[in-house]
């Protein structure tokens, strides 16, 4: 029961996760963007009509997912995002990483490669876990490993925490697992640290009360997304 509870505040939670990503997002028909980790690119192509650019790249891992997202339309590079993106020095408008930055072992290269494709006055978003969320608090309180941090192992999920939702299940890739969960601070310095400005957080989730509670208070909010330009 508690988890089914815990289930529908995640979907919640995400739901507008997305919303706060796509308010993010600047109409500009010329614009070309590359998703970072776009999966199947589903919502890539959400981003591309919200935007409505025509001109959509992305990088993915996985090679069914990036077969998925090729037929869909989008333009991918199957590569591991921890290396050299495969793209050229200010050539994208928007670079997005939705629930990626989270994943990463080097996030040095990582926000150094974004900095080095966006174009001048172009900029990122990227959206992951909070940290500092009142669950990933209590259950640190508890000496529980926190939430975001429970999927650390390809042998099994929920590690540390017995009411991770996905408990005992495995992870199919070990590109799936998480290695750094982010503050809101954390997250905001460390990308102006690699020379990005005009930095804006936004937040969803809130357990246990309703997921726009955390668009007021951001800083414990589940989400946190970060908007940030190229100057």
């Amino acid at each position: 029961m508690i988890n089914k509870v815990l289930k529908n505040m995640f979907e919640n939670s995400k739901r507008m996760n997305e919303e706060n990503i796509l308010k993010f997002l600047k109409k500009n028909p010329e614009a070309k963007i590359l998703d970072l980790g776009c999966d199947d690119g589903k919502w890539t192509l959400r981003i591309a009509k919200k935007i409505e650019a025509k001109k959509v790249s992305g990088i993915e891992i996985v090679g069914e997912k990036a077969k998925f997202a090729e037929k869909s339309g989008v333009s991918v590079k199957k590569s591991d995002l921890n290396k050299e993106f495969p793209f050229d020095d200010n050539e994208f408008d928007v670079v997005h990483a939705n629930q990626v930055i989270e994943h990463i072992s080097n996030l040095d290269k990582f926000v150094s490669e974004i900095y080095r494709v966006l174009k001048k006055d172009g900029y990122i978003i990227i959206s992951t876990e909070n940290g500092s969320s009142w669950h990933n608090i209590f259950a640190s309180i508890l000496g529980w490993q926190i939430f975001s941090l429970t999927n650390i192992s390809s042998k099994k999920m929920g590690i540390g925490n017995p009411l991770a939702l996905h408990r005992n299940e495995k992870i199919d890739l070990i590109s799936w697992t998480h290695k750094t969960i982010f503050n809101y601070l954390g997250l905001k310095e460390f990308f102006s640290v690699y020379g990005f400005k005009n930095i804006e957080i936004k937040g969803a989730g809130y357990y246990p009360f309703p997921s726009f509670f955390g668009r007021i208070d951001t800083r414990h909010s589940h989400f946190i997304t970060l908007r940030a330009y190229k100057k």
